[in-house]
């Protein structure tokens, strides 16, 4: 502790550690170099303040970001607030264009500071940035500024100008989260990979059908999942089928909810089956739904990192024989709205499972699927 108090980066490193259990840090030494006392001051007010953990992750990993081209770029760090003058040299050395970029070797990041970046594991590909992974660490570097209590010039005229005459000038297509949809039929094949009584099998056919029948849960969501959000409803009736088990999930606080918000969802059937199966032989009684399990098959008190979703979907698709580049966590969302409009449910029916608060955003997988087989696509099938 001496030694913490001696020493600013050793301080920083305690400091940090001190919050590690709301925002996991691997890099915490790195970080403790890098970021300033005031740095670490902010992100400790951020999460007084309750901010979501995904959200302060992604602050930490923007700052870090800042604070490294800074030093590279300007050799010092970050000026609180940021002059106009390094907002037009950050974007200069983001958004620029290949082909100029061949007829001028200074067009762009500089090489020395691209050779810095590289080196210290914050640049790993080549080229001009995605206009919106500039635009984000833009906005976090805004946000940081205001939780100072200081005003920056972000949305200056020139600084808004620079950005969209430099996105104008390298269109980029748009990807997106997941190359494919896992529709209904994906996870068919996903699930039969999970046709064994182990424990692993049984988890990971939970997670990919609590994923997509709720709606398409964001990984964050399916990982941070608590039994105490769980409420047993009614049976469901169906025709003169058995009656279906369903239960409820309490959300809470979403991405697109209010603070206030309580969001609900429900399951039935299949599903519920699936998720009591694994609640069941992991003897999960309270806390988190997902867990990690060793190679001894010994289940974890510790909760899934979202990461894990991500890379369970991979896993089972590559066991399906499918490409896992093709598939991410994000493909269980957008597969359950694209599943939805083939098989003909209203669109007001499938958002009120999904959360989606954006009608725009989400009518899109309908209008793909509609025009995928409408006519017009078929005029010469």
């Amino acid at each position: 502790m001496k030694s913490a108090g001696r020493n600013p980066v050793d301080r920083r490193a305690h400091k940090l550690d001190t919050i590690a259990a709301v925002l996991p840090i691997e890099r915490r030494e790195e970080l403790a170099e890098l970021l300033t006392d005031q740095d670490v001051e902010t992100l400790r007010h951020l999460v007084n303040e309750g901010m979501g953990d995904n959200t302060l992750r992604a602050l930490t990993s923007d700052l870090a970001y800042l604070q490294t081209w800074s030093l590279a770029a300007t050799h010092n760090a970050l000026p609180w607030p940021a002059p106009e003058a390094l907002l037009l040299k950050f974007v200069a050395h983001h958004l620029w264009d290949r082909a100029q970029r061949e007829l001028n070797p200074d067009h762009g990041m500089p090489p020395d500071v691209e050779r810095s970046l590289r080196e210290q594991g914050f640049l790993r590909n080549d080229g001009p940035h995605a206009p919106a992974t500039v635009q984000r660490r833009l906005a976090s570097w805004s946000t940081l500024t205001k939780w100072r209590g200081l005003d920056g010039l972000f949305s200056s005229p020139a600084v808004k100008s620079a950005i969209r005459l430099a996105i104008r000038a390298t269109p980029r297509k748009r990807r997106r989260k997941s190359a494919k949809a896992v529709t209904g039929d994906v996870l068919a094949k996903m699930l039969a990979t999970c046709a064994r009584a182990e424990l692993r099998d049984l988890r990971d056919r939970a997670i990919l059908m609590l994923g997509f029948a709720s709606g398409g849960r964001r990984r964050s969501e399916i990982a941070g999942l608590r039994r105490e959000q769980l409420t047993v409803e009614q049976p469901v009736s169906v025709e003169d089928d058995p009656p279906l088990p369903s239960l409820s999930i309490h959300l809470g606080r979403t991405k697109t909810s209010g603070t206030e918000d309580d969001e609900i969802v429900y399951l039935t059937g299949r599903p519920v089956e699936a998720l009591n199966a694994w609640l069941t032989a992991a003897k999960i009684e309270n806390g988190s739904v997902f867990r990690g399990i060793d190679r001894w098959g010994n289940v974890s008190r510790r909760p899934l990192d979202p990461k894990a979703i991500n890379d369970i979907v991979k896993l089972r698709a590559g066991m399906a024989g499918l490409d896992p580049s093709e598939f991410s966590a994000h493909g269980l969302r957008s597969g359950y709205l694209t599943e939805a409009a083939n098989r003909g449910v209203p669109l007001p029916e499938a958002m009120e499972q999904s959360r989606h608060r954006s009608l725009q955003q989400a009518s899109g997988y309908y209008n793909n699927a509609t025009r995928r087989s409408g006519k017009a696509a078929r005029l010469l099938s």
